[in-house]
């Protein structure tokens, strides 16, 4: 007998990778808009998705370290950082060295991370419109 599961959504991470997404679409339109080579696309998708599983794994450091003693997390935190950035830094190398796609546009795809933060109200209010606060799935 299996359970029913929910999984609980936490409502400024879901508008955060909301943010990051519709960064990327605008980012797409203005990238298409200038030039049509697939590995200016690429470069600026891999960025993307390097912003959204960052901010993921960001948010699973901070809910994990609240449950830590103030020592423990300090360090805790400190290791997750150093583990995006070291992901971070070999996955634009490799796509610098590789040629596969453009590592600037890979890097302005993550920077929809910073951006996102900022249009967070923006956001808010989109994803208040169409879904619950307890955003349950």
């Amino acid at each position: 007998m299996e359970k029913d599961r929910k999984i609980k959504i936490d409502a400024t991470l879901f508008d955060l990778c909301l943010g990051i997404f519709l960064y990327g679409v605008v980012c797409q339109i203005v990238v298409l808009f200038f030039s049509r080579k697939p590995e200016y696309s690429i470069g600026l998708w891999i960025g993307v998705f390097l912003a959204i599983a960052g901010s993921v794994h960001m948010w699973w450091t901070i809910d994990r370290s609240l449950d830590m003693a103030s020592k423990d997390a300090g360090k805790t935190v400190g290791t997750q950082y150093l583990l995006r950035y070291f992901i971070l830094v070999a996955a634009m190398a490799l796509l610098a060295v590789s040629g596969f796609a453009n590592p600037l546009l890979a890097f302005l795809g993550y920077m929809g991370m910073k951006v996102s933060a900022y249009m967070q109200p923006f956001t808010r209010k989109i994803s208040s419109k169409f879904l619950k606060n307890d955003m349950e799935m």
